[in-house]
């Protein structure tokens, strides 16, 4: 076929097994590409006004409605924003049931995304329905995986979906000791599940697309674990020159700004684009996995850097098996040392604090500012798929040549794409925050 007088038309509205609102729009005519877009069609939600004049210990409530996905890290990066403005350290025993609740929010998340979202287009099928019947013991693990995950956040925050025990200055309700035993006796009860997801999915990893486009990593890092709780930002560009940043700069690092075709901004670094979640942390953070980890990535053949974004959906595997291997350390240590009553941690001052967490997503900024008798005067979220827009555009207009040039069909193409999108595995609605409106 002569590429030169293939016509396309492809009009997406809206792309299915995403969370939110997204429309593809390409146009090729004799070969030319006319338009080639990502679009954001959703309304900003306006959270950032949701939180002006609430008290210190309602904001994260109300955050973590952001998201019915991430709701566990809009909460800690809520309440970690909120410690840092009123000059609260909470306890070492605080952090670490926090982490072990923020890895059940990755586990849980990656769990959907892997089996439910992006497996069927790996399978060749419209939605996991068909699948039902034709692969069910498969189903069946993801739901059990599913399950687990929802079990293991609700014993630390009350329940997974909008938590509601993890307050500013710790807990207000901790778990038993009982309770944490028996969540280790279940996530060993499924590394089964997890060896048997690597298998599954590596078996079908010849439909993943071969196609790369080098751009920015970022992430956060640090020296002592793979970071989805603390650290710093880091950044990883394809020749493997890393940078660090205080969460603090992060305005200097998303430099937000307006797309004319999307409600939801757009971000950039050092190029034009960056990408965020499960991919750049691998790329950023690859030393830090759990051996297990680690010999799951290299079934793979995955490791830093990999530039193809495709393999997102694959380093959420990697990660769902250093979750539970984490989770498992942490959960030693803390029954280990027992569980300690704690009061919390009273306010010391009143001013700004940043605060940054992973979600499955990407890296996530909250920023708040409050005033002397606790109220909060100002905020702003920045969100991973909102940071993800600007680097899943600039892949389309380097991916689309490449199908032509191939003489994909247009159906060829429209998959292409579709499972680019969904490999990044987007929250739209949260990415669509509030817009500065000036009235002339």
């Amino acid at each position: 076929m002569n590429n030169t007088k293939i016509d396309v038309n492809i009009d997406i509205k809206h792309l299915t097994r995403v969370e939110g609102h997204g429309n593809i729009i390409v146009n090729v005519s004799n070969g030319k590409i006319e338009k080639c877009q990502w679009q954001v069609p959703e309304s900003p939600r306006f959270f950032e006004a949701m939180v002006r004049g609430r008290h210190y210990s309602e904001v994260a409530r109300i955050t973590s409605r952001i998201c019915g996905i991430c709701s566990i890290g809009h909460t800690l990066a809520s309440v970690k924003a909120t410690e840092a403005a009123l000059g609260i350290i909470v306890s070492e025993q605080t952090s670490k049931l926090r982490q072990l609740l923020k890895h059940a929010e990755n586990f849980d998340s990656n769990v959907l995304h892997v089996y439910i979202l992006a497996a069927p287009d790996l399978l060749g099928a419209k939605s996991v329905f068909p699948l039902i019947q034709t692969h069910t013991d498969i189903i069946r693990r993801a739901l059990n995986l599913k399950r687990l995950a929802h079990e293991w956040g609700s014993a630390i925050a009350g329940r997974t979906t909008h938590p509601t025990t993890v307050v500013p200055g710790g807990f207000s309700k901790l778990p038993d000791i009982q309770a944490l035993k028996e969540l280790k006796q279940k996530l060993t009860a499924a590394i089964p599940d997890l060896a048997a997801t690597v298998e599954t999915i590596l078996s079908i990893t010849d439909q993943i697309p071969d196609f790369n486009r080098p751009t920015e990593y970022i992430s956060l890092s640090n020296d002592n674990n793979y970071a989805i709780y603390d650290g710093h930002i880091q950044s990883i560009l394809s020749d493997g020159y890393k940078q660090r940043y205080p969460v603090a700069d992060y305005l200097s690092i998303t430099n937000e700004y307006v797309s004319q075709w999307s409600t939801a901004k757009y971000c950039k670094n050092k190029l034009d684009s960056y990408m965020v979640g499960a991919l750049a942390r691998l790329n950023n953070n690859y030393a830090q996995l759990k051996p297990q980890a680690k010999l799951a990535a290299e079934k793979f053949n995955l490791s830093s850097l990999c530039t193809n974004p495709y393999m997102n959906t694959i380093a959420q595997v990697v990660e769902l098996v250093n979750d539970v291997y984490t989770s498992l350390e942490l959960l030693d240590d803390i029954i280990s040392h027992g569980i300690h009553h704690e009061i919390l941690v009273e306010p010391e001052k009143y001013g700004q604090g940043i605060a940054s967490v992973e979600v499955p997503r990407g890296i996530l900024f909250h920023d708040y500012q409050y005033t002397e008798d606790g109220l909060c005067s100002g905020g702003n979220f920045v969100i991973p798929t909102n940071q993800n827009h600007a680097n899943i555009q600039y892949d389309f207009e380097k991916l689309l040549p490449e199908l032509l040039e191939q003489n994909k069909t247009e159906a060829e193409i429209e998959l292409a794409l579709e499972m680019l999108v969904r490999a990044y595995d987007p929250c739209i609605s949260c990415s669509a925050h509030y817009l500065k409106v000036k009235f002339v």
